[in-house]
Formats: structure tokens, sequence, C-alpha cells
């Protein structure tokens, strides 16, 4: 039978690897998929790079665009990443009847929605399972694995870099920057690490999941995001004596009156299987209505298991490649008629526990004029910590776990708590996540 043919656009890290396993692996695959699949055509600006990779075993350009054009391709990967020139790129190779399979999560988060409804208009598929949890399979989990469910919520360790970050922070009571520069050094970090540090890595890919999850259209402008870059170690530690792990989790919850779509650092508890995820590790935590809990635990980035993902969805499409359109998965699980408007709660209305610390002077009444506040918004303690003050210091750290609450009420008891004499600076508030259904 004669082979599917691709065309790869990008063979910098992650295209290298699909090239190396796809034939390391072909004999399987083929088994796998029913007919072969070859690379026949890379576009690259590092001509001199992609002849090394192939050697010569493909058709080598710099000019994407003709890859995309050519008649022969029959699928067309998409692997260079970023919203301008990539999104052009997979329009016209759906424009001339390609399917498309792309690890770009920035992309789909931003343009998916027009980029689905391409597709579905042409009769094409475009696949994303290396878009999120890099070889986790947790996009055909999720539009397939549970579809018999109602999923109430996913919470994701979905950004190695910060979860790296974190862990070391725990481990070895460092401060945010010298283990981000550690990072660096070690090459879990980019040299502009803005993306995975302010969380709008982790948001693209929790955007995705929502929709997907609930049958909603693609929203990430929505999405509330916090990276982890204002955090400190002191924080780390009282969450750990509390019983907590600290974690930057994408957090998706279905909710009678709209969906929360939230990225933030989130104490977990420490007995979860999600909070001892470690170092450059990712974990996406489902919950069904039917299936309780499961947890999909994997390595979130690198060349091969990306690129595991890539060669998954090249298989599925190539099994599929000739099927009747309106009998394939639908991009987004539903129908695509069928997806909810379903609104994104604004963070006002979304529901959760709180840790509070603010630094307050040791004298009698501060705790009552605290509780008081907290009382008068309707906000109940869970648990409590004032430390000693150090030798010749009058203020002292007071931190405070409170039951969940309308964020708007945290708010406006932070406002409040800070507008008292006895507490100096700012509060620091994280959100608590118990994820136990």
């Amino acid at each position: 039978m004669n082979p599917i043919k691709v065309g790869l656009l990008g063979i910098g890290t992650v295209g290298g690897g699909v090239w190396t396993v796809l034939n390391r692996n072909q004999e399987e695959i083929t088994r796998r998929a029913g007919r072969p699949i070859a690379i026949t055509h890379v576009a690259d600006r590092n001509l001199e790079l992609a002849r090394q990779i192939t050697g010569g075993a493909a058709r080598l350009t710099d000019d994407a665009y003709a890859v995309v054009r050519d008649p022969e391709i029959d699928i067309v990967v998409e692997l260079i990443g970023g919203y301008t020139v990539a999104k052009d790129l997979v329009l016209e190779a759906i424009a001339h009847g390609k399917h498309v399979v792309t690890a770009n999560k920035a992309l789909l988060a931003v343009h998916g929605n027009e980029i689905f409804a391409a597709a579905q208009k042409k009769g094409v598929m475009v696949a994303f399972e290396a878009a999120v949890a890099g070889g986790i399979p947790i996009i055909k989990a999720l539009r397939e694995g549970l579809s018999a469910n109602r999923i109430q919520w996913l919470a994701g360790i979905i950004n190695g870099t910060t979860n790296f970050i974190l862990s070391e922070m725990r481990d070895k009571g460092h401060g945010f920057n010298a283990v981000l520069h550690e990072a660096q050094r070690l090459g879990y970090a980019e040299a502009d690490p803005t993306f995975d540090i302010e969380g709008i890595d982790a948001a693209h890919k929790a955007t995705l999941m929502a929709s997907i999850a609930f049958g909603i259209p693609v929203q990430f402008d929505k999405a509330h995001v916090e990276g982890i870059t204002r955090l400190e170690a002191t924080d780390i530690q009282y969450a750990e004596q509390l019983g907590y792990r600290i974690k930057l989790l994408g957090i998706a919850k279905r909710r009678e009156n709209g969906v929360e779509l939230r990225v933030h650092p989130t104490l977990v508890p420490a007995k979860r299987l999600i909070a001892n995820v470690e170092g450059a590790m990712n974990a996406v935590l489902v919950w069904g209505d039917a299936v309780g809990a499961t947890l999909y635990y994997g390595k979130g980035a690198g060349a091969e298991p990306t690129a595991s993902a890539v060669i998954a969805d090249l298989v599925d499409v190539t099994r599929l490649s000739t099927a009747d359109p309106l009998h394939r998965v639908p991009h987004l699980a539903f129908q695509p008629d069928q997806l909810s408007d379903l609104p994104i709660l604004p963070m006002d209305e979304v529901v959760t526990a709180a840790y509070l610390r603010m630094h307050a002077h040791d004298k009698p009444g501060v705790l009552a004029e605290i509780t008081r506040i907290l009382a008068d918004l309707s906000i109940s303690i869970d648990a409590m910590i004032q430390r000693e003050p150090a030798e010749g210091e009058d203020r002292t750290d007071v931190v405070i776990l409170t039951h969940v609450a309308l964020e708007r009420d945290i708010n406006a008891a932070i406002h409040k708590i800070e507008a008292l004499d006895c507490i100096h600076g700012r509060v620091t508030r994280l959100r608590m996540e118990a994820l136990n259904g």
C-alpha cells in the first residue's frame, strides 16, 4: 500500500525527535496504522541541520508554503510555533485539503475556533495531542476515553519549567530568582522564560483541556492567569508545615452558572498524588462522574516524548483519512453544533479556599480584629499559624487557611485587613484546592 506522505514544518528539537522515532519504529507504526507513514518533505530555515538529520532521505526546502501547497502531501506537521506564520501555514494547508498535526498550543488556544471551523468546512482533521503535556495522552483521554462521563473538573501540572522551579525552592529553600537561573543553566528554562513563569503556557494548555472537557469554544482570553514570579520561599515553607505543597496548576471546573478557568500557584494537600509530582514532570487529574478521579502522569516536554504524541496523531489521521468526516472524533470532543454557551466565570465568582499571610504587630487584639473581618464576610477559618517574633522585633507572620469562599469576599477581606493599623505591608494570598472530588 502506498505510504501516507507527510510534510514536516520545522525540524528542530521536536521535529528531529519525530524524524528519529518515526524511522526507528517504522515497522511497528506501520502495523498500527495499516499503511506506511513517510516524511517526504521537510521545511526549515536551517537547511544544513535538516540535511544532517534526514541524511538526504527527504526533499528539503526553506519555503514552508511550498510544502503545504504540494499536491503530493497528505498530512502537514506544524512544529514552527508562535501565533502568526504558523496560523497562516495551518490555514493554507487546510485550504489545500491537507490534514494537520500540530504541537502548537499557543496557536490553538488563541485561534483554535477559526482553525477548527476551517477544517470542519474542508472535511480535514486537525490533531493536537502533542500540544498539551508532551507525551501524556491527555487529549485522547478527554476526547475519547472519558466520553461516557460528565467531567466535573480537571487540574494539571502542565508546565515542567515551573514545576522544576517549585520543587527546587521547596527542597533547597532557595528564592525564586536563584532557582530560575539554575533552571536556565540546566536547560529546563528558556533564556526568555516569560511564557512559562508567568503561567501563559499553562493557560494555553488549560484552555484546550477545558474546551474538550466541557464542550465549550476555545476562550483563552477569558482565562485567569497568574505565574510564580511573586512566590516566596517563606510561603512554600509555611505550606509544608501545614501539610500542603504549592504547585502551579491549570484548573477548569464546571459550575451551574459557568466554567472556572484559571492558572495560579495553588496549595494542594501533600497526601494527594499530584502534590508529589516533582521536577520537570507533568500530571493531569480529571474527575468524571462515572469514573471518579483519574491521573495522567509523564514527561511533558522533550524531543521524543513530544514526538510520541505527534506520531500517535499521525497514526490516528492515517487510520481515519478515508473515513466520512461526520464519523470522525470532533476536534473538541463534542459535535460542532452541540458546543455549549456556558460562560467562563470572572474570578470574582470563583469559589476556593485561601491561604493568607500577613505581617502583624505582636500585641493583644490583633487576631480578634482579623477574625472579625473574616467573620463579617462569612469566611470561616480552617487553620492558623502565628510565630513568635524574632528577638528585638515587634512584628510576626500570621498565616490563616480559610474554608471555601467566594473570591470577591476574600478580596474584600484582604482589602480591610491591609487597612488595619496593626498590619504591615500587603497580605499574601494563595488559593487552595482539596482535589478530592
